[in-house]
C-alpha cells in the first residue's frame, strides 16, 4: 500500500500525528480549514496556532483541499472534532481510493445518533470494518511531537489492517500495539474525557487526591460496565486505550478536558470555561451521548450523569459532588462486573 498518508485535520493531534506518521517514513498531507493556518505551516514548518515551538518535518506538507490531500492516500486520518466528522466525511464522499484505510483519531460520541466514531466513518464512506481502524492511548500531543515516549493501541476487526497502521506510526518514541477489540478502544478514548471533567472539577475545588483517584478508579469501572453491554472485552479497558488513557488525561494540566472542568470547578460558567480552554475539549459535547448510550443499554453511569447535570443542566458543581457521595453504599461488585447495571 502507498506509504502516502492523508491527516484531516490541523488542530494540536492532527499536527502532532502527523510528525509521527513522517518520523515513520510516510508522505503526510495535512488537510486543514483556514488558509492562513496551511500557508504559515508550509511557510515555516510549524503550526503557529496550536504547537508553535515545534518544526515539521520536510515530508509533512498541508493543504486545505481535501481532495489533494486525498490524492493517492493509502490511509486517511482524521483527527476533526467527533461532532464535525459526519458532515465533513458526507462532503468529501468519493474523493479515496477504493482501498484506502481509515483512521479515526477522534474519541467521541455522536450527540444525536449515539454512534461511535468508527460507525460515523462507515456510515459516511461505505467502507468496510476492516478498512476502519481507531487509534487510541494515553497520547498527550504536546508531549508527542517533541518526540517524548509514548504508547497507543491501534484497533480494528483485521488483524493485517491493524499491523498496517502500526508499521505507519511506529517510531523510537511511539509504541503502538495492536487489538481487535474497536469498541473497547474507542469507549475509552470517548469516556475518559468525561472522567477527566469530574476529576478537573474537583481538583478546581481543591478536594484533594482522594478525591481523584476514588473518580478515576470508578470511571474506570463506569467506563468498562458499558463496554461490556456493548460487545468490548473488559481488558481493553484496563488497557492503554481504558486505563492507560485515562490517568494521562485525568492527571495532567496538558488535558484539555482536564483544564475544562478545573475551570467549572473554580467558579467559571460554561461558556467562560469554554473560553478559557480555547480548544475543543470532547467530553464537553460526548458526555450527553454517552450517558444517552448507558441508557440504552440499562447502564447506570453517576459520574458521567454528575457531569452532564454540571454542564447542560446549570447544576452548583458542589452540589452534584455532595449528592455522588451520598448514594446509597453497596459492594464495590468486581466480581460480577460483566452483570453489573450500577456504581
Amino acid at each position: 500500500m502507498s506509504r502516502r498518508v492523508a491527516v484531516y485535520g490541523a488542530g494540536s493531534w492532527g499536527t502532532a500525528f502527523s510528525r509521527v506518521l513522517a518520523d515513520a517514513g510516510c508522505e503526510v498531507t495535512l488537510w486543514g480549514r483556514r488558509a492562513a493556518l496551511v500557508d504559515a505551516i508550509n511557510g515555516t514548518r510549524a503550526n503557529p496556532d496550536y504547537l508553535p515551538q515545534v518544526k515539521l518535518p520536510d515530508n509533512v506538507r498541508a493543504t486545505t483541499d481535501p481532495a489533494e490531500a486525498a490524492h493517492g492516500a493509502g490511509i486517511a486520518l482524521l483527527a476533526v472534532s467527533a461532532q464535525s466528522a459526519r458532515p465533513l466525511l458526507e462532503g468529501w464522499t468519493g474523493q479515496w481510493q477504493n482501498r484506502t484505510v481509515f483512521v479515526s483519531l477522534m474519541k467521541g460520541v455522536e450527540l444525536g445518533t449515539g454512534r461511535l466514531m468508527s460507525e460515523v466513518i462507515a456510515e459516511t464512506t461505505g467502507a468496510w470494518s476492516d478498512r476502519i481502524a481507531v487509534v487510541s492511548g494515553p497520547n498527550l500531543a504536546a508531549e508527542i511531537v517533541a518526540r517524548q515516549p509514548a504508547a497507543s493501541v491501534v484497533a480494528c476487526t483485521d488483524e493485517s489492517t491493524a499491523a498496517l497502521i502500526q508499521s505507519a506510526c511506529h517510531t523510537p518514541y511511539f509504541r503502538p500495539y495492536t487489538n481487535t477489540d474497536v469498541i473497547g478502544c474507542e469507549l475509552g478514548g470517548a469516556i475518559k474525557n468525561v472522567i477527566a471533567l469530574a476529576v478537573g472539577v474537583t481538583d478546581g475545588m481543591r478536594l484533594g487526591d482522594n478525591a481523584k483517584a476514588a473518580l478515576v478508579t470508578r470511571g474506570l469501572a463506569e467506563a468498562t460496565r458499558l463496554g461490556v453491554a456493548m460487545g468490548a472485552d473488559p481488558l481493553t479497558l484496563a488497557g492503554l486505550a481504558g486505563m492507560g488513557d485515562l490517568v494521562a488525561t485525568c492527571s495532567s494540566a496538558l488535558s484539555r478536558n482536564h483544564t475544562f472542568g478545573a475551570h467549572l470547578g473554580r467558579g467559571l460558567s460554561v461558556e467562560e470555561a469554554r473560553a478559557a480552554t480555547t480548544q475543543t475539549a470532547e467530553g464537553v459535547a460526548s458526555c450527553k451521548a454517552i450517558q444517552d448510550l448507558g441508557r440504552r443499554h440499562d447502564v447506570e453511569m453517576p459520574i458521567t450523569r454528575a457531569v452532564v447535570d454540571i454542564i447542560h443542566g446549570g447544576r452548583k458543581a458542589a452540589h452534584v459532588v455532595q449528592e455522588l457521595m451520598s448514594r446509597a453504599t453497596k459492594p464495590e461488585g468486581h466480581q460480577h462486573l460483566p452483570a453489573a447495571r450500577d456504581a
